[in-house]
């Protein structure tokens, strides 16, 4: 039997690589610390834990769900943006609610690219941004993340050649795996140059709440979310925020995250309307809509109380710290990140260039688990990303068996 070429780069997934890794520590009797998927272990908060259980009862929630039938959660995505960021947000043509921030990113090159043509992208990055691109046989052109630049890339590094075959740009920050954060000022610059060269500017934004405030910084997390509005110094900006026109723009937020939803896959497109309209028209030939039962869970959490927002920060803050402290113990010195859940960490001798070896022998020897960087991109090799899911014991624990590992 013959499959597509398009296939084949998608032979290889961190992620599955890592999984694979893990099932041999535990057959030979390991007991595995998993800091290698950055899948929340905290709980979805009860009121929409609540939302979901009574609308299992209605029957009319039964059936298919098509576009119209989403208007009251498109409505409640709207809202919370403009509470969020001060932006002015149409339901009904901005707004596309989505089976996760990860559908949008890896169907939207199907409605951008021609067979060919590039999509510029951030190298380390999040694995599904690729696969999209691979899906619809377009080129990846990557955009090195340096330490020396913050881990932003630079734009005026992309070759002349390359710009002219390009269609799309992908972003995501606070970024996966790197931890980083960008200033409004470069998305300025973004927009700016997506608009220069006739760009989609594509940003993916799941750690939007995730952003720890320290010495009087940080995202405003109060429970009323009406308070919230970001000024355009804020750590952690909306795309939106530097192309209020919505002129080259469109942002993925997932409820995975902020809200603890993972596995209830649901997030939502938002942003030019025209790109809106075209990942509309993929997904309508690939699903329906999720369960209305899960989308009014997702009202109730964009509407609802924020305090198991806040309360989820202050857990990630309280296990970044422990995580940090316990590595500068033993010696390893990781910078302290300010967002996500994830701690990024430059290999120590001998593995400073194979980090896939080094998550292999670790997970093998000691039972940690953790995502090589190379997995996710050329310019991650030499890094390793720990996902900060388990409670502070739990991490110090794994700490002390790293030690055991690295000496």
């Amino acid at each position: 039997m013959q499959f597509a070429k398009r296939l084949q780069p998608l032979q290889s997934n961190v992620f599955a690589d890592m999984d694979r890794a893990k099932a041999v520590a535990l057959a030979v009797g390991q007991q595995v610390i998993d800091l290698s998927l950055g899948s929340s272990d905290l709980p979805a908060q009860a009121h929409v834990i609540e939302a979901i259980a009574q609308s299992l009862g209605d029957r009319t929630t039964h059936g298919y769900l098509l576009f119209n039938g989403t208007l009251g959660f498109r409505q409640a995505a709207a809202n919370w943006y403009e509470q969020k960021f001060g932006i002015k947000v149409n339901p009904e043509t901005e707004v596309l609610p989505l089976i996760g921030s990860q559908e949008g990113t890896a169907h939207l090159p199907l409605a951008i690219l021609n067979p060919g043509d590039f999509a510029l992208l951030l190298d380390p990055g999040y694995p599904s941004h690729a696969g999209g691109v691979y899906l619809a046989s377009g080129q990846i052109y990557p955009m090195p993340l340096r330490a020396e630049n913050g881990f932003l890339p630079v734009f005026a590094d992309i070759p002349a050649p390359v710009l002219a075959q390009s269609r799309m740009m992908v972003l995501s920050y606070p970024h996966n795996p790197t931890a980083a954060i960008a200033p409004i000022s470069f998305f300025q610059e973004a927009v700016a140059f997506c608009q220069q060269h006739n760009l989609a500017l594509v940003h993916d934004f799941p750690y939007v709440d995730l952003v720890f405030e320290e010495n009087g910084e940080g995202v405003d997390s109060s429970p009323n979310l009406k308070s919230k509005i970001q000024n355009p110094k804020s750590l952690v900006p909306s795309i939106l925020q530097a192309d209020p026109e919505k002129s080259v723009s469109i942002e993925f937020f997932t409820l995975s995250k902020s809200y603890n939803m993972g596995g209830f896959r649901i997030g939502y497109a938002i942003g030019n309307a025209q790109l809106i309209n075209a990942l509309r028209q993929v997904k309508a030939a690939v699903d329906f809509n999720q369960y209305r039962g899960i989308l009014n869970g997702a009202i109730a959490a964009l509407t609802g109380p924020q305090v198991g927002v806040k309360s989820a920060v202050a857990t990630f803050q309280q296990r970044r710290d422990a995580f940090i402290t316990a590595l500068h113990h033993i010696g390893w010195n990781v910078p302290t990140p300010k967002a996500t859940m994830y701690i990024w960490a430059k290999l120590p001798s001998p593995w400073s260039q194979n980090s896939i070896e080094f998550c292999t022998q670790l997970v093998k020897q000691t039972g940690v688990a953790a995502s090589p960087g190379a997995g996710f991109g050329k310019s991650g090799e030499g890094y390793v990303r720990f996902a900060l899911v388990h409670e502070p014991p739990l991490l110090e624990t794994a700490v002390e068996r790293i030690a055991q590992f690295l000496h």
